[in-house]
């Protein structure tokens, strides 16, 4: 018997809208479905006030990937938008990330030779390998910038104490010795001109869109409708949490309208002393040089991960991750389903390594 589609498509963000976006040139039939009341997963923008609003947190575009670059310019135009980040410690401003601008303002110092030394002479304090994300830190950039810079930020972020984080969540920390606030060394960067709703347009452009719809209230009939299935939800969730749940952070949301044109000078804004409670305030229309009389902004808070709320970042210790490979290895075992993207491989992904990942996906299944 042949089914309505080829293949049924659960979550309509960038892997699911790549993949169909894919499938649809390659002649295949598919049905995407979503329980959110839009598309485009957590890249989604909404207009207010005629500023496109990031309504999930801050989404930049960065690739060294010419591939995936290439890709996504043949559907929308990108703005060229640099991410230079600052951070605001008891209302001081340092710039992010740690560069020569940052080691000037905190040490009033002019050369990389002075702020190597400083660094070098902080991060005496630790020796040996660091154990912990605090040591990790401190040995990367020194006490000073720890202490102001990252300490409460990621206590805040995490919820738990930097001596009790994993080292390698902060290995990757951009550390420079030129005055440079480009936070990525990626060759290529920006936002979609007129918000990422633009390139999930195109990407889903003729293909069957359904919102609203909760794959798992109405499994079996949806299921049924395609030869095989698209899976980019909460990977524990498909299997019905038989290994049990794997745990995520979570954010929440403040955003306000302000009668200013300009409320902070900067797209975001990092709120790093333990006093203030979020994390960081994103003013939306800096993504976009926007001019509007008016401007939105959203605090953004970190929370602990409940089930029914919005999951954003996976913890992954040891403890997660032994899950996390139960889950795996029996994701490999089914039979017509392709498991990708954020919640499926319970990994933070940027969105070029998204993109690519639907993009080999979808060329290993229409070779």
């Amino acid at each position: 018997m042949t089914k309505e589609y080829d293949y049924l498509i659960v979550g309509s963000g960038l892997f699911g809208s790549v993949f169909a976006y894919r499938a649809k040139q390659s002649g295949k039939r598919c049905l995407v479905v979503e329980k959110r009341s839009h598309a485009g997963g957590n890249v989604y923008c909404e207009t207010v006030e005629g500023i496109n609003v990031h309504k999930y947190g801050a989404h930049i575009f960065h690739t060294s990937d010419r591939e995936v670059w290439d890709f996504v310019n043949d559907l929308v135009e990108f703005n060229g938008y640099i991410n230079a980040p600052v951070a605001n410690y008891k209302g001081t401003i340092y710039n992010l990330p740690f560069n020569m601008n940052t080691f000037s303002k905190m040490w009033n110092i002019t050369t990389p030779a002075q702020a190597r030394a400083m660094i070098e002479n902080q991060r005496k304090s630790v020796s040996g390998e660091p154990a912990n994300l605090e040591e990790q830190a401190i040995s990367l950039v020194g006490v000073d910038i720890y202490e102001k810079l990252i300490k409460s930020y990621t206590q805040k972020q995490w919820g738990k104490s930097c001596t009790e984080l994993p080292a390698f969540i902060i290995k990757r920390l951009p550390v420079r010795y030129v005055y440079d606030n480009n936070y990525f060394n990626d060759r290529y960067q920006g936002i979609p001109v007129g918000g990422y709703q633009t390139l999930i347009d195109k990407l889903l452009d003729g293909v069957s869109v359904k919102l609203n719809t909760d794959y798992f209230s109405n499994r079996e009939k949806l299921s049924a409708m395609a030869d095989k299935i698209v899976y980019t939800g909460l990977l524990d969730e498909y299997f019905d949490f038989c290994f049990g749940a794997l745990e995520y952070r979570s954010l929440r949301f403040e955003t306000e309208i302000l009668e200013l044109d300009n409320f902070q000078g900067n797209a975001v804004v990092n709120y790093t002393d333990p006093e203030t409670p979020y994390t960081r305030i994103i003013e939306h229309k800096h993504f976009e040089f926007g001019k509007q009389k008016k401007t939105v902004v959203t605090r953004e808070y970190s929370m602990q991960w409940e089930k029914g709320m919005e999951p954003y970042y996976p913890i992954n210790n040891d403890h997660n991750q032994a899950i996390f490979e139960q889950y795996w290895n029996r994701a490999q075992s089914e039979r017509n389903v392709i498991f990708g993207g954020r919640l499926a491989e319970y990994k933070y992904y940027d969105m070029d390594k998204v993109i690519r990942s639907a993009l080999d996906a979808a060329a290993y299944e229409f070779k």
